[in-house]
């Protein structure tokens, strides 16, 4: 019975620090961040999967990549999303203990999984360009992005399980409307993983990444005569725009989980009361954001994307006719114009192929 009662007791005080921390910002971060941010990341990143699908056969082994972070984006997406949304109007979390688990985990995995997708990318990009003369990076084939992929979903898996097994833990986050890795270590085994989780999952990735790019960037200015000489106008705006894509990926992604990692070592290796929940908060909005930015970057840096996709508006009007057409009493009137439109919108995807054909020259 005192059991019980403790029990009572520890949701009651859970369910009122809950009400007084997030009752306004719940509803904020729900409808006006939150589910936008679910319904670009889901349309866009399937979107990106569709084209990468209908032009399987031409995708160079580096554009594995860019499909690998469109799945584990959709990967977040899909398992985040659908629990976050309702506890955010409700102004707590509405499922139980092993959801949350579930749901702390699947943040972890896809998040880590698509950091490391990015990292991986930045540095086949950066072997490529570099060096050149480099045997195996001019015969990086489909089997070897398809082993770096299996490595890399290793490696997320590896951090995201460590706390089921009791290095560390999941538990809510502290504005109570979603679940997280406790940041506060209750454990020298806790202590150990969260340094190793910052160390080996975001501070090297991120040296690395900007190394890469920087290396890049330095590559390029100082054979900017060579490169003159051997390849074509076309042929050098294309490298800019993969290489500007590239970059506004990785650097959105970083911009969106760095607030939650400064306040994630806050919380861990300060005085974890004097963090303010709105801080955890704001920067896990952030942070799941950022599955939004690489169907985004495409759309803003790729000029055939924009232009297939502003071009008659054919898919929305396909779309739009084959549900007219859902109507029996529609077909007959409608028949022509609902084939010239499918047809259009046969173009249209062909049109979206382009989006992979120039990537990391």
């Amino acid at each position: 019975a005192l059991g019980c009662l403790m029990v009572i007791n520890h949701c009651a005080s859970e369910d009122t620090l809950f009400a007084k921390n997030s009752e306004t910002w719940g509803t904020y971060n729900g409808l006006s961040l939150s589910f936008p941010s679910g319904i670009v990341s889901l349309f866009g990143n399937s979107l990106l999967l569709l084209v990468a699908y209908r032009k399987r056969s031409m995708l160079k082994p580096a554009e594995f990549f860019i499909v690998n972070l469109a799945i584990s984006d959709l990967g977040m997406t899909g398992t985040l999303f659908p629990l976050a949304t309702p506890s955010f109007f409700a102004h707590r979390w509405l499922f139980n203990h092993a959801m949350c688990t579930f749901y702390a985990f699947s943040g972890m995995f896809f998040g880590l999984c698509s950091l490391t997708s990015l990292t991986v990318l930045s540095t086949v990009c950066c072997l490529k360009v570099c060096y050149p003369a480099c045997g195996t990076c001019n015969k990086f084939s489909p089997t070897h992005a398809a082993v770096l992929l299996l490595c890399v979903w290793a490696y997320a898996l590896i951090f995201a399980i460590a706390p089921l097994a009791n290095w560390g833990s999941y538990g809510p986050e502290p504005y109570g409307t979603a679940c997280c890795l406790k940041w506060k270590p209750s454990s020298r085994e806790a202590m150990i993983y969260i340094v190793a989780l910052f160390l080996f999952c975001y501070l090297f990735p991120c040296l690395l990444i900007l190394i890469s790019y920087s290396l890049i960037l330095w590559t390029v200015k100082v054979s900017r005569r060579a490169v003159k000489q051997h390849m074509s106008p076309q042929s050098k705006a294309n490298s800019v725009h993969s290489l500007i894509l590239s970059i506004a990926v990785c650097v959105g992604f970083l911009a969106a989980w760095t607030p939650y990692a400064i306040v994630a070592m806050w919380a861990a290796f300060g005085d974890a009361s004097q963090v303010p929940a709105l801080a955890f908060a704001v920067s896990a909005v952030f942070a799941k954001s950022s599955t939004t930015y690489n169907p985004l970057v495409y759309l803003l840096f790729k000029p055939n994307f924009q232009k297939f996709l502003s071009k008659d508006l054919s898919l929305l009007q396909a779309l739009r006719a084959i549900i007219c057409c859902s109507h029996q009493s529609a077909v007959p009137q409608t028949k022509m114009e609902v084939m010239s439109l499918c047809t259009n919108t046969l173009h249209l995807f062909r049109a979206h192929c382009f989006l992979f054909h120039q990537f990391c020259l």
